[in-house]
């Protein structure tokens, strides 16, 4: 495969939200930005497994579904035009004797960067397959392990397997529109937020959607449609008739090639500097949910903020010697004109 060469001041690993918002915060101080991720479209976790679920703590946004903030990301950085490219993992990453970065994909992609911000969240992730025989058949069609479009699901018979916060929004947000829908957990205990458990239970009071408790042993159907999933309870073995089966495990997190980049990791995560948010190596910034440091919060806010100061240390490695304005948006003209809003 031939391999294309791009020179750029910086290369973003991910294209979350805090990858994006790196984007804006790196424009404005006129740093150009490539943007690789390993899914085929921006958004990272938010897009990848909630497309239409709340978030309730953005600041100034009382809700926002993660579709909605990828959107909106998106038209925020869209003044300083990056250039996207997705369905690509770095593999490699390696200084170069002039001081920049090389970096290379599974695409054939080669970059050479001033700078490297890792924004890659908890790395590639997958969800944890239950442990039921001939599931595969039924995956993309009957089983789902995410939630991308609640419209595909109207009307269908549902069934949502799981006990953890996943399991419980999804139940809560497809109940109105399924037809029916049955929550599975092999225990009458749940780890959800305390709220969702008591409007689940409320639900299944008023007759709206039925509790069952147990583990799924095996599916039923033809041609990858689900008809019924059979079920071990803890009083005899019983069926459930559904359509659509939503396991809800987890995730599992991989760091992948992250961890063959000589960074100095510790427990699958990045250490960085407060003060700029740099790794061991100098020129590599790590942001989100990568990186780890004292009083770390894994929320989104708090990669905004890591991206702001990103941005400001990123500045000083591409442009050594040269003295940064600090300036405010809501004051300067010259930001304003980038911004396309003078």
């Amino acid at each position: 495969m031939s391999e294309e060469v791009i020179s750029t001041d910086a290369v973003i690993v991910g294209a979350g939200p805090c990858g994006l918002f790196a984007i804006f915060e790196l424009g404005l101080l006129d740093i150009k930005c490539h943007v690789v991720d390993i899914l085929d479209r921006p958004g990272g976790q938010c897009a990848e497994l909630y497309p239409e679920k709340p978030i309730y703590d953005i600041p100034a946004l009382p809700i926002v579904t993660g579709s909605e903030l990828t959107h909106r990301l998106l038209e925020q950085a869209k003044p300083f035009k990056p250039e996207y490219h997705f369905n690509q993992m770095v593999t490699e990453l390696r200084k170069l004797e002039d001081g920049k970065f090389e970096l290379k994909t599974d695409g054939g992609i080669v970059f050479h960067a001033k700078v490297v911000v890792i924004a890659a969240g908890g790395g590639s992730f997958q969800p944890k397959k239950p442990p039921i025989p001939g599931i595969d058949a039924y995956e993309g069609q009957s089983v789902f392990y995410s939630v991308k479009k609640m419209e595909a699901l109207r009307g269908r018979d549902i069934l949502i397997v799981g006990g953890g916060d996943s399991a419980l929004d999804w139940t809560l947000n497809l109940q109105p529109i399924a037809n029916s829908l049955t929550l599975l957990h092999r225990r009458d205990d749940f780890r959800a937020a305390p709220d969702s458990v008591k409007k689940m239970r409320e639900l299944v009071a008023a007759g709206k959607m039925q509790l069952k408790l147990g583990q799924v042993t095996g599916l039923t159907g033809d041609n990858g449609v689900l008809a019924s999933a059979q079920v071990k309870g803890t009083d005899g073995n019983f069926d459930i008739a559904a359509n659509a089966m939503l396991p809800f495990f987890g995730l599992t997190m991989k760091l992948g090639p992250v961890a063959e980049w000589g960074l100095n990791l510790h427990e699958n995560l990045v250490p960085v500097d407060t003060a700029k948010f740099e790794t061991s190596t100098q020129g590599i910034f790590a942001i989100g949910d990568i990186n780890t440091y004292p009083g770390k919060l894994k929320l989104i806010l708090s990669g905004f903020h890591e991206a702001a100061l990103m941005a400001q240390e990123a500045f000083h490695h591409i442009h050594p010697g040269e003295r940064l304005l600090f300036q405010y948006t809501t004051s300067s003209s010259s930001l304003q004109k980038k911004l396309g809003v003078a």
